[in-house]
């Protein structure tokens, strides 16, 4: 796989560490981890869902942790040293898995369902980052700006 030297974007950008990162982050090579399984789903305009297969979990041997742009879901179930598996096909083994948030992504809450934790997000953008509509004034009655009146 191709490297991409992105120093000369972040020598003249101010403030987009945090994507430069990503990109980086997104090129290397990681091994592909599959437990568990989950889905993610666009539930409205601003809505998000993540649902994780987590068989055999209870909610006290599960973790959510929402930090600044990332979510992390960790589970971690005690085994018992008593049982004595001729075959074992559920997994119940440990597991971290990490989502990356885009900004204004908040967690809005999480349920454990029928072996299926899921995780309902919502973007809110703060009102002063929202677009908004400019009025425009009429040349022929004036408007007074920034308390001076017009000549």
């Amino acid at each position: 796989m191709t490297m991409i030297d992105l120093t000369p974007f972040s020598r003249s950008s101010i403030g987009f560490d945090r994507m430069f990162n990503m990109l980086e982050n997104a090129t290397q090579l990681a091994p592909a981890e599959n437990y568990p399984p989950y889905n993610i789903e666009r539930t409205g305009e601003d809505t998000y869902r993540i649902t994780i297969a987590v068989a055999g979990f209870t909610p006290d041997d599960l973790t959510l942790t929402a930090q600044a742009n990332q979510l992390v879901v960790s589970g971690n179930r005690p085994q018992s040293d008593e049982t004595e598996y001729l075959y074992q096909g559920i997994a119940g083994r440990a597991f971290r898995r990490e989502f990356s948030l885009a900004d204004h992504v908040k967690v809005a809450g999480a349920s454990l369902n029928n072996g299926m934790l899921v995780i309902d997000l919502v973007r809110e953008v703060p009102e002063a980052m929202r677009p908004r509509k400019i009025e425009i004034g009429n040349r022929s009655k004036p408007q007074q700006i920034e308390g001076r009146a017009a000549a």
